[in-house]
Protein backbone atom coordinates (compact mmCIF):
# COMPACT_ATOMS: atom_id res chain seq x y z
CA UNK A 1 0.00 0.00 0.00
CA UNK A 2 2.90 2.56 0.76
CA UNK A 3 3.98 1.69 -3.10
CA UNK A 4 0.84 2.57 -4.20
CA UNK A 5 0.86 5.84 -2.45
CA UNK A 6 4.27 6.78 -3.94
CA UNK A 7 3.12 6.52 -7.34
CA UNK A 8 0.46 9.34 -6.19
CA UNK A 9 2.78 11.29 -4.58
CA UNK A 10 5.29 10.78 -7.63
CA UNK A 11 2.07 11.73 -10.06
CA UNK A 12 1.40 15.16 -7.52
CA UNK A 13 4.54 16.52 -7.84
CA UNK A 14 5.00 15.70 -11.14
CA UNK A 15 1.72 17.41 -12.22
CA UNK A 16 2.60 20.46 -9.95
CA UNK A 17 5.70 20.91 -12.15
CA UNK A 18 4.43 20.44 -15.57
CA UNK A 19 0.81 22.18 -15.19
CA UNK A 20 2.44 25.55 -14.99
CA UNK A 21 4.58 24.85 -17.59
CA UNK A 22 1.70 23.76 -20.01
CA UNK A 23 -1.16 26.25 -18.46
CA UNK A 24 -4.01 25.06 -20.76
CA UNK A 25 -5.66 28.23 -19.74
CA UNK A 26 -3.36 29.90 -22.20
CA UNK A 27 -3.84 27.62 -24.80
CA UNK A 28 -8.21 27.71 -24.69
CA UNK A 29 -7.83 31.41 -25.08
CA UNK A 30 -5.81 30.37 -28.15
CA UNK A 31 -7.92 28.00 -29.28
CA UNK A 32 -10.88 30.34 -29.15
CA UNK A 33 -9.00 32.93 -30.69
CA UNK A 34 -8.08 30.38 -34.20
CA UNK A 35 -11.54 28.33 -34.27
CA UNK A 36 -14.01 31.55 -35.05
CA UNK A 37 -14.72 29.43 -37.82
CA UNK A 38 -15.06 26.53 -37.19
CA UNK A 39 -17.85 24.43 -36.10
CA UNK A 40 -18.08 22.35 -32.95
CA UNK A 41 -17.20 19.36 -34.18
CA UNK A 42 -13.80 20.94 -35.97
CA UNK A 43 -13.39 22.32 -32.55
CA UNK A 44 -13.49 19.21 -30.38
CA UNK A 45 -11.30 16.80 -33.05
CA UNK A 46 -8.52 19.74 -33.29
CA UNK A 47 -8.88 19.80 -29.63
CA UNK A 48 -8.24 15.72 -29.59
CA UNK A 49 -5.18 15.91 -31.86
CA UNK A 50 -3.68 18.62 -29.60
CA UNK A 51 -3.78 16.50 -26.65
CA UNK A 52 -2.28 13.70 -28.55
CA UNK A 53 0.48 15.76 -29.74
CA UNK A 54 1.33 17.10 -26.78
CA UNK A 55 1.55 13.60 -25.11
CA UNK A 56 3.73 11.99 -27.97
CA UNK A 57 6.27 15.33 -27.68
CA UNK A 58 6.05 14.98 -23.77
CA UNK A 59 6.72 10.93 -24.33
CA UNK A 60 9.55 11.44 -26.38
CA UNK A 61 11.31 14.41 -24.36
CA UNK A 62 11.77 12.12 -21.54
CA UNK A 63 12.58 8.69 -23.11
CA UNK A 64 14.58 10.27 -26.62
CA UNK A 65 15.66 13.74 -24.48
CA UNK A 66 19.12 12.20 -23.00
CA UNK A 67 20.23 11.12 -25.88
CA UNK A 68 20.09 14.10 -27.93
CA UNK A 69 21.60 15.81 -25.52
CA UNK A 70 24.57 12.98 -25.57
CA UNK A 71 24.85 13.20 -29.43
CA UNK A 72 25.21 17.62 -29.17
CA UNK A 73 27.72 16.99 -25.77
CA UNK A 74 24.88 19.00 -23.36
CA UNK A 75 26.13 18.84 -19.54
CA UNK A 76 23.31 17.90 -17.00
CA UNK A 77 24.01 21.34 -15.46
CA UNK A 78 24.04 23.36 -18.43
CA UNK A 79 20.38 22.26 -19.35
CA UNK A 80 19.24 22.94 -16.30
CA UNK A 81 20.23 26.26 -16.51
CA UNK A 82 18.95 26.98 -19.89
CA UNK A 83 15.72 25.26 -18.78
CA UNK A 84 15.66 27.53 -16.02
CA UNK A 85 16.47 30.62 -18.07
CA UNK A 86 13.50 29.45 -20.52
CA UNK A 87 11.15 29.18 -18.14
CA UNK A 88 11.62 32.37 -15.60
CA UNK A 89 11.70 33.94 -19.24
CA UNK A 90 8.41 32.58 -19.90
CA UNK A 91 7.10 33.04 -16.14
CA UNK A 92 8.51 36.93 -16.98
CA UNK A 93 5.96 36.91 -19.86
CA UNK A 94 2.83 35.84 -18.06
CA UNK A 95 3.73 38.16 -15.55
CA UNK A 96 4.05 41.21 -17.62
CA UNK A 97 1.98 40.59 -21.15
CA UNK A 98 2.47 42.72 -23.49
CA UNK A 99 0.96 42.20 -27.12
CA UNK A 100 3.60 40.69 -29.45
CA UNK A 101 3.94 40.83 -32.66
CA UNK A 102 4.78 37.30 -33.78
CA UNK A 103 1.72 36.46 -31.81
CA UNK A 104 -0.51 38.95 -33.74
CA UNK A 105 1.06 37.68 -36.92
CA UNK A 106 0.50 33.81 -35.94
CA UNK A 107 -3.13 34.17 -35.54
CA UNK A 108 -3.60 36.52 -38.82
CA UNK A 109 -2.13 34.20 -40.64
CA UNK A 110 -4.13 30.96 -39.31
CA UNK A 111 -7.38 32.92 -39.78
CA UNK A 112 -6.34 33.54 -43.31
CA UNK A 113 -5.37 29.99 -43.50
CA UNK A 114 -8.84 28.87 -42.12
CA UNK A 115 -10.90 31.74 -44.80
CA UNK A 116 -8.96 29.86 -47.63
CA UNK A 117 -9.83 26.54 -45.93
CA UNK A 118 -12.50 25.14 -44.50
CA UNK A 119 -10.68 22.81 -41.77
CA UNK A 120 -7.00 24.59 -41.23
CA UNK A 121 -5.22 22.36 -38.53
CA UNK A 122 -4.13 24.02 -35.83
CA UNK A 123 -3.84 21.45 -33.08
CA UNK A 124 -0.04 21.09 -33.97
CA UNK A 125 1.28 24.29 -34.25
CA UNK A 126 0.72 26.55 -31.96
CA UNK A 127 -1.80 24.92 -29.75
CA UNK A 128 0.03 22.20 -29.07
CA UNK A 129 3.52 23.21 -29.77
CA UNK A 130 4.64 25.88 -28.83
CA UNK A 131 1.70 27.02 -26.51
CA UNK A 132 1.39 23.95 -24.43
CA UNK A 133 4.68 21.63 -25.14
CA UNK A 134 7.22 24.53 -25.58
CA UNK A 135 10.87 24.71 -25.12
CA UNK A 136 10.42 25.37 -21.26
CA UNK A 137 8.33 22.30 -20.61
CA UNK A 138 10.35 19.98 -23.12
CA UNK A 139 13.49 21.74 -21.05
CA UNK A 140 12.02 20.97 -17.89
CA UNK A 141 10.84 17.28 -18.91
CA UNK A 142 14.59 15.82 -19.86
CA UNK A 143 16.28 17.59 -16.65
CA UNK A 144 13.59 15.64 -14.75
CA UNK A 145 14.56 12.51 -16.94
CA UNK A 146 18.20 13.09 -15.89
CA UNK A 147 17.41 13.56 -12.38
CA UNK A 148 15.40 10.54 -11.40
CA UNK A 149 17.95 8.23 -13.54
CA UNK A 150 20.71 9.54 -11.48
CA UNK A 151 19.00 8.22 -8.45
CA UNK A 152 15.54 8.90 -6.76
CA UNK A 153 13.92 7.31 -3.82
CA UNK A 154 11.07 5.06 -5.55
CA UNK A 155 10.79 1.99 -6.40
CA UNK A 156 11.86 0.99 -10.34
CA UNK A 157 8.01 0.05 -11.32
CA UNK A 158 7.10 3.83 -10.11
CA UNK A 159 9.80 5.47 -11.74
CA UNK A 160 8.84 3.09 -15.70
CA UNK A 161 4.71 4.36 -15.15
CA UNK A 162 4.74 7.34 -13.40
CA UNK A 163 5.75 9.71 -16.10
CA UNK A 164 3.78 8.20 -19.09
CA UNK A 165 0.85 8.40 -16.28
CA UNK A 166 1.39 12.00 -15.32
CA UNK A 167 2.26 13.10 -19.88
CA UNK A 168 -1.17 11.07 -20.38
CA UNK A 169 -2.96 13.19 -17.76
CA UNK A 170 -1.79 16.64 -18.23
CA UNK A 171 -3.03 15.73 -21.99
CA UNK A 172 -6.12 14.74 -20.95
CA UNK A 173 -6.08 18.00 -18.67
CA UNK A 174 -5.93 19.76 -21.68
CA UNK A 175 -8.34 17.56 -23.69
CA UNK A 176 -11.28 18.60 -21.03
CA UNK A 177 -10.31 22.39 -21.11
CA UNK A 178 -9.94 22.54 -24.82
CA UNK A 179 -13.44 21.19 -25.21
CA UNK A 180 -15.03 23.19 -22.69
CA UNK A 181 -13.38 26.07 -24.06
CA UNK A 182 -16.43 27.84 -24.63
CA UNK A 183 -17.94 27.73 -21.35
CA UNK A 184 -14.37 28.56 -19.27
CA UNK A 185 -14.27 31.49 -20.72
CA UNK A 186 -17.93 32.32 -19.95
CA UNK A 187 -17.30 31.12 -16.40
CA UNK A 188 -14.03 32.55 -15.62
CA UNK A 189 -14.09 35.87 -17.93
CA UNK A 190 -10.89 37.32 -19.52
CA UNK A 191 -10.14 38.68 -16.40
CA UNK A 192 -9.79 35.52 -14.36
CA UNK A 193 -8.01 34.14 -17.18
CA UNK A 194 -5.65 36.99 -16.79
CA UNK A 195 -5.32 36.81 -13.48
CA UNK A 196 -4.17 33.25 -13.24
CA UNK A 197 -2.07 33.59 -16.44
CA UNK A 198 -0.63 35.85 -13.70
CA UNK A 199 -0.28 33.66 -10.96
CA UNK A 200 1.43 30.81 -12.75
CA UNK A 201 3.73 32.90 -14.38
CA UNK A 202 5.18 33.91 -10.75
CA UNK A 203 5.21 29.82 -9.75
CA UNK A 204 7.38 29.63 -13.00
CA UNK A 205 9.83 32.34 -12.32
CA UNK A 206 10.43 30.85 -9.13
CA UNK A 207 11.09 27.44 -10.95
CA UNK A 208 13.42 28.79 -13.28
CA UNK A 209 15.36 30.67 -10.72
CA UNK A 210 15.72 27.42 -8.41
CA UNK A 211 16.72 25.61 -11.44
CA UNK A 212 19.28 28.36 -12.43
CA UNK A 213 20.11 27.75 -8.59
CA UNK A 214 20.66 23.62 -9.25
CA UNK A 215 22.28 24.11 -12.22
CA UNK A 216 25.11 26.33 -10.72
CA UNK A 217 25.22 24.34 -7.46
CA UNK A 218 26.41 21.21 -9.73
CA UNK A 219 28.47 23.02 -11.48
CA UNK A 220 30.80 24.00 -8.16
CA UNK A 221 30.05 20.46 -6.76
CA UNK A 222 31.53 18.57 -9.98
CA UNK A 223 34.12 21.36 -9.97
CA UNK A 224 35.20 21.09 -6.25
CA UNK A 225 35.87 17.46 -6.28
CA UNK A 226 38.13 18.05 -9.32
CA UNK A 227 40.43 19.91 -6.92
CA UNK A 228 43.15 18.40 -4.92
Amino acid sequence: MSEVLQLFKAIGLGLMILLPLANPLTTVALLLGLSGNMTKEERDNQSLMASIYVFAIMTVAFYAGQVVMNTFGISIPGLRIAGGLIVAFIGFRMLFPQQQVEDATIVENKNAEMKKHKTANIAFVPLAMPSTAGPGTIAMIISSASTIRDGVDYPHWIILIAPVLIFFLVSTILWVSLRSSGAIMRMVGKSGIEAISRLMGFLLVCMGVQFIINGVLEIISSYSATLP
